[in-house]
C-alpha cells in the first residue's frame, strides 16, 4: 500500500492565530470561557436525567450469538448484572479491514473503551457484537489488546436494533428475566462513548449518584465511594 505522503509542517508565523496576550488577559478569557463550559456541563447533565426517564421497550424476541463459551442469548450478555450496555462493531467479510481489522472507525471506538471494571462497579457490562466468527474475534482482540466482551451476531439483533448498516450502542436493562431497551445513540452521537462517565450517562440508571436528578427509588450511593482500582476482585 502506498503511504501518503506528508504535508510540510506549517509555521507558527504562517497560521493565522489569535493574539498574544498577558497572563491576566490570558485568565480572564478563560473565566469568560468557564462560565459557558459550566452551562454546557449542567445542559450534559440535564439532558442525562431525561435520558433516566425515558419509557422502557421489552425486548419479546429471544435472540442468541455466540460467544467465547459457546451460544448465548441476549440475557446472558447481562453476565449477571442489571444493565447491558451493546455496541454494534463492523468485523466481518466485505467491512475494510477484513480480516486483519475491524473496521477502522469502529477500531478507533473500541481503542477509547476505559475498563470496564469501573462499568462492572455499577452493576453494568458492555459488550461488542460483530458478525465475524469467533476465532477472528478473539484473534483481533488479541492483536489490538482488547478486553470487552465481543460476541457474534447470529440472527437479525442487528436489524432489529438499527445497526445492522452502521454502527450505533443500545442499552438495555433487566428486571429479573425480562429485558427491556431504554436508550440508543448512533452516528456523532458514538463519538463520546469510550469513557466510563459517558456510557454510565446513557443507561437508565446513570451514574447511581446522590447529586443525579433521578426517578425516586433509584440506586444512588455518595460519589467516590463506589470507585475502585481495576486490580480489585470485581465487586459486582
Amino acid at each position: 500500500m502506498k503511504r501518503k505522503e506528508m504535508k510540510p509542517e506549517i509555521e507558527a508565523n504562517q497560521i493565522n492565530h489569535p493574539r498574544i496576550v498577558s497572563p491576566q488577559e490570558w485568565e480572564a478569557a478563560r473565566q469568560q470561557l468557564l462560565v459557558k463550559e459550566k452551562e454546557l456541563t449542567r445542559a450534559r447533565d440535564a439532558l442525562a436525567a431525561e435520558r433516566r426517564r425515558m419509557p422502557w421497550l421489552a425486548v419479546e424476541k429471544n435472540y442468541e450469538f455466540d460467544g467465547p463459551k459457546g451460544k448465548a442469548n441476549l440475557l446472558d450478555l447481562f453476565d449477571g448484572r442489571r444493565q447491558l450496555i451493546v455496541y454494534r462493531a463492523f468485523f466481518e467479510p466485505g467491512v475494510k479491514g477484513w480480516p486483519e481489522h475491524a473496521c477502522i472507525g469502529c477500531s478507533l471506538v473500541a481503542d477509547h473503551v476505559a475498563h470496564v471494571a469501573h462499568l462492572n462497579a455499577r452493576d453494568t457490562t458492555l459488550a461488542f457484537v460483530s458478525r465475524a466468527p469467533q476465532t477472528d474475534i478473539a484473534r483481533v482482540k488479541a492483536r489490538m489488546d482488547w478486553e470487552m466482551p465481543w460476541y457474534t451476531i447470529t440472527d437479525s439483533f442487528d436489524a432489529d436494533f438499527g445497526v445492522d448498516e452502521w454502527h450505533g450502542t443500545n442499552a438495555f436493562i433487566r428486571d429479573g428475566n425480562n429485558v427491556f431497551r431504554t436508550y440508543f445513540i448512533n452516528n456523532r452521537g458514538d463519538e463520546q462513548m469510550g469513557s466510563t462517565w459517558n456510557y454510565l450517562d446513557i443507561t437508565a440508571l446513570g451514574r447511581q449518584e446522590e447529586w443525579e436528578d433521578s426517578p425516586e427509588g433509584y440506586p444512588q450511593t455518595p460519589p467516590y465511594e463506589w470507585w475502585i482500582w481495576h486490580d480489585e476482585p470485581n465487586p459486582s
